[in-house]
């Protein structure tokens, strides 16, 4: 029986902190054939980095089936990390990393998949990527908001 070729997938990513720690939110496109679903959360106490990382993380576990997965983000923490330094960190048993806890995740729904990962900068008027930018801040400020709201009864 022939091998079926993996799908193609595309993953644009991005993350927002309001303070570093503070609240934040990730969004994220999956593109396929045409197609896309948008995807976005939050976290109340939170750094920008774990925010760029866990839009990443969700937006792979959405993928029902092993693929080839395009990781485009403005993050040069997580496309350098995705490239390259996480052989090394493995191999160092984390030692010295931060985010380990959300490290070990991306590793565990990333492994029935093959990965590579593309850096662009970012607000410089690349449509996907400000798109998931106005998400991410979307649900940053929408979990602030509710943080006050909670705060002041």
């Amino acid at each position: 029986m022939e091998k079926q070729p993996l799908k193609e997938i595309t993953l644009y990513a991005d993350g927002s902190s309001l303070g570093n720690p503070g609240p934040g939110g990730y969004g994220g496109i999956l593109e396929y054939n045409g197609k896309s679903k948008n995807f976005s959360g939050a976290s109340e106490h939170t750094t920008n980095n774990r925010m760029e990382l866990l839009g990443v993380i969700e937006g792979l576990k959405l993928l029902k089936e092993p693929c080839s997965v395009h990781v485009v983000s403005d993050s040069s923490y997580v496309v350098n990390a995705i490239n390259g330094w996480l052989a090394s960190w493995i191999k160092k048993d984390f030692k010295n990393v931060k985010n380990v806890d959300l490290w070990k995740e991306f590793l565990e729904v990333s492994k029935v998949h093959k990965i590579r990962a593309t850096w662009v900068r970012g607000h410089n008027g690349h449509p996907k990527n400000e798109e998931c930018d106005r998400m991410a801040f979307k649900e940053a400020q929408d979990i602030k908001a509710m943080i006050e709201e909670r705060k002041n009864g």
